[in-house]
C-alpha cells in the first residue's frame, strides 16, 4: 500500500518544516555572537517566532487526509534530506516550540550565571527536537538523536543543580551511547536487507516502508531498534540514567528535555511498527510484560522518594509502560490513544517540573521532608502543580482522559482484561504518590523558612505566565479533544494496514466531543 504524499508547495507559502528546525538553530548561533544584554531578547523573539510558525504549522496541516503533509525532499552528492508531517508527529512538533518558549520565562526567574550557553542550549534543543520528530530519513533521524546529546552534557555539566554531575554526565553517554549504536545497527541492517534483494541501497523511510515484506533478519532488526528506542523512552529495564539526569539537572532544561523522552515512543510507532511488523507483533507480549513491570516500578520506586525530582523521574517511568503497552496493541484504539497520551504527559510533566523548580528557587532544596506549607505563599506554583498532576493522573476534564480511554479499549481489545486492569491500578497508584507529593509540598506544616526570590521584584508575572499556558493548553485540550484526535486518525488506521496478523481488523476511532 503506497502512503500518499503532499509536498509543502501545495499547502504552505515556504518549507515549514525546515524553518521550524533552522529558526532555533539560527537564533543560537546569534546568542552565542551578540553582546550578552541582547542574548535573551534574541532568544525570545526566536522562539516567539518558531510558535507562531508552529502554530502555521497546525493550520496548513489537512487532517482529513492520510499520507504524509508539507513533505519536502531534497538530494545532494548522494545523501537524502527528507522531511514531512502526519497523525504520528504533528502535534509533537508545537509542544516542543512551547515548552521552548516557556523555558525561556523560566530562565528570566532563575538567571543562571552562564545565561548565554544556557539559553543557546535550549534553542539549540528545541532545533534538535524538531528536527528529529520532522525526519523521514532514518540516518537523519539517527544523526538529530545523536545531536541532541550536545545540549543534554552541556547543560547538566554548567547549569545543573546537584553534586554529582560528572556522574550523571557518564551514565548519560553511557545508556545513550548505547541506544544509539544499536539503534544505527539496526538501520544500516534494515537498508542493506533491501540491496540483497536487489533493490537500491536507502536509507528513506518510505522506501523501507514500500518494501518492507522483502527485508531480511527482520527479528534482528527489531530486537536492535527495540533497544535502542527503549532506552531512550525509558523503559524498564532501561531507565537507570533518568533519575539521576533528573535530580542533578536543571528544571527548564529538564521540561523540554521530558517531552524529548517522547522521542523514544515516537520512534517505536514511526519506524517499528511499519518497517518490521511482523517481529513487532511476535514481540508484542515481551514488550508488554516490560510494560507492566515498569509501570508498578516505577510507581512504587515514586512512592518510596524523598526527592521530589526523582520522584518526577520515576512517574515518568511508570507512564512509559503504558504508552509502550498502547503501541504494541496493535490497533487504532491504542495507537490513537498512545500518541495523545505522549503529548499530554508530556505537557503535564513540564508544568511539574516548572513548579519544583520554582520552588527550589525559594527553597534551595528538592526535598520533600523540608518542604511544606506553600500553598498560601505560592498559590500560583500549587495550582500549575495540582493541575499538571491531574492531567498525568487522567483525570475527567485534562486531555488524557480521553486518550487513556482508548487506550484501555485498544488493550482490552488486543491483551484482554487482565492488562487493562493492571494499567487502570497502576494509574491509581500514579494517583496516590502524585496527591501526596501535593500534600507534602504545599499543605503539610513547613519545616524550614522559606527564602526569598534573590532578585528585587517577585517574579509573579512571570510565574503566571508559564502557569497560564500550561493549565490553559491541559484545560482547554481537555474538554474539547476532537480537533487534536482528528489530526492522528487517519495515521493511525494507515499505520494499522501494516499489521500481518491485525490486517483487516483495525478500526475507526470515535471522536470524543
Amino acid at each position: 500500500m503506497m502512503t500518499d504524499i503532499v509536498y509543502w508547495q501545495a499547502a504552505a507559502a515556504f518549507p515549514i518544516l525546515t524553518a521550524l528546525t533552522l529558526v532555533p538553530l539560527f537564533t543560537m548561533a546569534a546568542v552565542l555572537t551578540v553582546k550578552p544584554d541582547y542574548s535573551l531578547r534574541l532568544a525570545f523573539a526566536g522562539a516567539l517566532l518558531n510558535v507562531a510558525l508552529s502554530l502555521y504549522l497546525l493550520w496548513a496541516f489537512d487532517s482529513e487526509a492520510p499520507g504524509i503533509h508539507l513533505a519536502e525532499s531534497v538530494d545532494f552528492l548522494g545523501l537524502s534530506y527528507r522531511v514531512g508531517v502526519d497523525g504520528t508527529n504533528i502535534l509533537f512538533i508545537p509542544l516542543a516550540a512551547i515548552l521552548g518558549l516557556l523555558a525561556l520565562v523560566y530562565t528570566l526567574i532563575t538567571r543562571h550565571r552562564n545565561d548565554r550557553l544556557f539559553v543557546a542550549c535550549l534553542l539549540a534543543y528545541q532545533g534538535i527536537l524538531i528536527g528529529a520528530f520532522a525526519a523521514l530519513n532514518v540516518l537523519q533521524f539517527w544523526f538529530w538523536c545523536l545531536l541532541e546529546l550536545v545540549p543534554v552534557v552541556l547543560l547538566t555539566v554548567f547549569a545543573g543543580t546537584g553534586k554529582q554531575r560528572n556522574r550523571v554526565v557518564k551514565a548519560v553517554l553511557q545508556y545513550w551511547l548505547s541506544g544509539l549504536a544499536m539503534s544505527l545497527a539496526g538501520f544500516v541492517i534494515l537498508s542493506f536487507g533491501l540491496a540483497e534483494n536487489g533493490m537500491a541501497l536507502s536509507f528513506d523511510w518510505l522506501t523501507l516502508k514500500h518494501h518492507n515484506l522483502a527485508i531480511p533478519n527482520e527479528t534482528l532488526i527489531f530486537i536492535l531498534l527495540f533497544f535502542g528506542f527503549a532506552v531512550r523512552t525509558p523503559l524498564f529495564p532501561f531507565h537507570a540514567w533518568l533519575p539521576l539526569l533528573a535530580e542533578h539537572g536543571t528544571a527548564a532544561s529538564a521540561a523540554i528535555f521530558l517531552h524529548g523522552l517522547k522521542l523514544g515512543i515516537y520512534a517505536m510507532i514511526r519506524f517499528i511498527l511499519p518497517l518490521v511488523p511482523g517481529a513487532a507483533e511476535q514481540w508484542a507480549h515481551f514488550v508488554v510484560t516490560l510494560g507492566l513491570i515498569g509501570i508498578f516500578y516505577g510507581a512504587l520506586l515514586a512512592l518510596m522518594q524523598i526527592n521530589i525530582r526523582r520522584l518526577l523521574a520515576f512517574a515518568v517511568i511508570s507512564h512509559t509502560g503504558m504508552l509502550a503497552i498502547g503501541v504494541f496493541s496493535f490497533n487504532d484504539f491504542a495507537l490513537e490513544g498512545s500518541i495523545l497520551l505522549s503529548v499530554a504527559y508530556g505537557l503535564a510533566t513540564a508544568g511539574m517540573l516548572f513548579s519544583i523548580g520554582l520552588i527550589y528557587e525559594r527553597t534551595r532544596t528538592s526535598f520533600l521532608p523540608r518542604l511544606g506549607g506553600l500553598f498560601e505563599t505560592n498559590t500560583t506554583i500549587a495550582l500549575l502543580f495540582l493541575i499538571s498532576a491531574l492531567s498525568t493522573m487522567v483525570m475527567p476534564g485534562t486531555p488524557g482522559f480521553d486518550a487513556a480511554h482508548l487506550l484501555i479499549e485498544g488493550t482490552i481489545e488486543e491483551h484482554g482484561w487482565l492488562t487493562a486492569i493492571a494499567i487502570l491500578l497502576g494509574n491509581v497508584l500514579a494517583a496516590g504518590f502524585l496527591l501526596w507529593a501535593f500534600q507534602r509540598l504545599f499543605i503539610a506544616h513547613s519545616r524550614r523558612k522559606i527564602q526569598p526570590y534573590r532578585s528585587i521584584n517577585h517574579p509573579i508575572v512571570k510565574e503566571r505566565i508559564i502557569a497560564l499556558t500550561i493549565c490553559g493548553l491541559l484545560i482547554a485540550t481537555g474538554f474539547y479533544t476532537t480537533p487534536w484526535l482528528k489530526f492522528i486518525d487517519q495515521e493511525a488506521s494507515e499505520i494499522g494496514e501494516h499489521y500481518p496478523k491485525h490486517h483487516g481488523h483495525h478500526m475507526n476511532v470515535p471522536h470524543h466531543e
